[in-house]
């Protein structure tokens, strides 16, 4: 594999490394905006302004054609700090707080400095305002909320070692070199860890959202397709395999489960059927579907972005708008579920069609009726699964292994690699290359 030159680098720097040091100096590291400390403010009411303060983080996109090479970069950085010892852990029970002394105040100091979160010369003295901005500043680059206080959450990430950070980057990078997407002027990324979708224009992101990706046990899959159109008021084909377990349980203990959800049961000629004619045993794959009419009470919510791909996934609405405040947001069945998706569907509508301006997508919403735009020109997407990534600005950036994946990619990465050295070095190889 091609990662394979630049692991066997890494492998050789961490096997140096002790485990832990408790003094460790400053590694170059490359500094990050002080900017992005401030921007990170509670989120408002309203999904606008929620979307308006997360676009305010950074205009940096996670995935361009540069991200594989910075990953690399940030690997070789924290490799670096695996060589210096790595960083000190913080004790479970510490306790901080602003204004007042506690023994692992300096410690807390070392730890950040060490990523520099916080500035060398910042190494002793209380938890002050200093401090605490520079706990917001590594709450940032981990997708915490920037409290400044040392939550338990907090306090687990600063104490994940540089080893897994390696191996986050690792894997990362081993993804992103696998993968071939074609980026144009515009196009858009959902990052599964980080719950978040970018639009980029030249480059830039112009809008962030909050989105609602797949459980652990039903993963949102990682792909790369083109955006064709935008839905308004969508009807909701309900998957089969959604239909056989969770729509059939339903069924069985209320009969006027469809009725209530607005749904109806469609024959192979899209013909609507008696819903108790239906065997709803689960026991088998429904030879019928099951469609759910649009309106306040459909699941896609009132606009559903339409792309084509081998998963059958999508990005919408959701009548469950609630769900955006939460930090944990893996809560879908695989699709992507997108807060103020009414201001992305403007977005990839209004280059090639002016006339879908945002008075025009909520006048058509609010008719009630169906109505499917087509683009003109297709919008690349990319569906990513990046655990680390650094941006331009040189901020590293790390979300949890919601799906544990990276250690499956690497260990498979790996088993790839010791076969094709064995084979490499077998007799009859060294034969044939003569």
């Amino acid at each position: 594999m091609r990662t394979i030159p630049f692991l066997a680098a890494s492998a050789i720097l961490l096997a140096s490394a002790p485990a832990f040091a408790q003094n460790n100096g400053p590694v170059p590291v490359a500094p990050k905006p002080p900017a992005a400390v401030h921007a990170a403010k509670p989120a408002a009411s309203t999904p606008e302004s929620r979307s308006a303060a997360a676009l305010a983080l950074s205009h940096e996109p996670t995935f361009d054609e540069g991200t594989a090479q910075r990953i690399k970069e940030a690997a070789l950085s924290y490799s670096d700090i695996a060589v210096r010892g790595g960083w000190p852990m913080i004790p479970s029970d510490a306790k901080f707080a602003l204004g007042v002394a506690g023994p692992n105040d300096e410690l807390l100091r070392r730890r950040l400095i060490i990523t520099e979160d916080l500035a060398a010369d910042k190494a002793s003295g209380p938890f002050d305002e200093a401090l605490a901005e520079a706990v917001k500043h590594f709450q940032v680059r981990h997708g915490l909320a920037a409290t400044g206080t040392v939550t338990p959450r907090t306090l687990a990430a600063l104490n994940v070692t540089v080893q897994k950070r390696i191996r986050q980057l690792e894997a990362s990078l081993e993804r992103l070199q696998n993968m071939s997407f074609p980026f144009g002027q515009r196009y858009v990324v959902v990052n599964i860890p980080a719950t978040f979708a970018e639009a980029v224009e030249n480059d830039v992101v112009v809008r962030r959202y909050r989105v609602i990706v797949g459980k652990t046990e039903k993963p949102s899959p990682t792909l790369t397709a083109e955006i064709t159109s935008v839905n308004l008021n969508p009807t909701w084909t309900v998957p089969s395999s959604i239909a056989k377990t969770e729509i059939s349980a339903h069924m069985r203990k209320d009969p006027s489960y469809l009725s209530r959800m607005h749904m109806e049961v469609l024959d192979a000629h899209d013909h609507p059927i008696d819903p108790a004619s239906v065997d709803w045993s689960g026991s088998h794959t429904p030879n019928f579907t099951v469609r759910q009419q649009n309106g306040t009470w459909n699941a896609l919510g009132q606009v559903k972005i339409d792309m084509p791909n081998p998963y059958s996934v999508y990005m919408h609405d959701t009548n469950q708008r609630n769900l955006f405040s939460d930090d944990y947001r893996f809560d879908s069945h695989g699709c992507s579920r997108v807060d103020n998706v009414r201001d992305l569907a403007v977005w990839l509508l209004q280059e090639e069609m002016p006339k879908w301006n945002r008075a025009a997508v909520d006048a058509a919403i609010a008719s009630g009726q169906r109505e499917d735009i087509v683009l003109p020109k297709k919008v690349p997407v990319a569906w990513i699964y990046l655990t680390a990534w650094m941006t331009r600005d040189q901020t590293i950036q790390f979300r949890n292994d919601i799906y544990d994946q990276d250690e499956q990619l690497l260990e498979a990465t790996a088993e790839e690699a010791a076969f094709f050295n064995q084979a490499a070095s077998h007799p009859l190889t060294a034969h044939l290359a003569r």
